[in-house]
């Protein structure tokens, strides 16, 4: 299954399915705003083998500037995305895919080698190595989706701390 209803907080089981969802969504982008990209990453809980995860594929699309970015609204618009502007994040542009009670897709996009890229891919990468942090994250995402079922911020916000904790262990170790 693909999608989560707006604003409901709840895992579902990993799929090598998000992966080949991706990839799909990674060719349509690459063929409609490649002139503008420099990457395309895969991000988030779905992007990370063995983790439970709100069921939207999670996309960080790299570009040299936010003004090439902007070029692409049009593009994004026609392939269903809804462009929301910076959506509480400054330097990136949001875009959500889906009808308005169901998201199958959040695109992230921001600038290749920010702050915001650097931290994505390592707090990935740094999951994709060590099993039994990953193990922990579950852990803590499961609570806060039986905390928060109902309330998407107070489920994200409450993996803060946790998110910040492994970015400083992966940045010491050059992971």
């Amino acid at each position: 299954m693909l999608g989560l209803k707006r604003g409901i907080v709840k895992l579902h089981p990993y799929t090598n399915e998000w992966k080949r969802l991706y990839e799909e969504e990674k060719n349509l982008l690459w063929s409609s705003i490649g002139n503008y990209v420099v990457d395309i990453q895969h991000i988030g809980s779905t992007s990370i083998p063995g983790i439970e995860a709100k069921p939207i594929i999670d996309i960080m699309v790299g570009v040299r500037n936010l003004e090439d970015g902007e070029k692409c609204v049009e593009f994004l618009e026609k392939l269903g995305y809804e462009y929301k502007g910076e959506h509480g994040i400054p330097g990136r542009l949001f875009f959500a895919k889906g009808d308005s009670t169901m998201r199958t897709h959040h695109l992230h996009m921001v600038e290749w080698n920010s702050d915001f890229w650097r931290n994505h891919l390592l707090f990935r990468n740094y999951l994709r190595k060590h099993e039994d942090v990953a193990e922990e994250y579950l852990k803590l995402k499961r609570e806060l989706a039986e905390k928060f079922a109902k309330d998407r911020d107070a489920y994200t916000a409450g993996k803060a701390d946790f998110i910040q904790r492994v970015l400083k262990k992966a940045d010491i170790s050059g992971e």
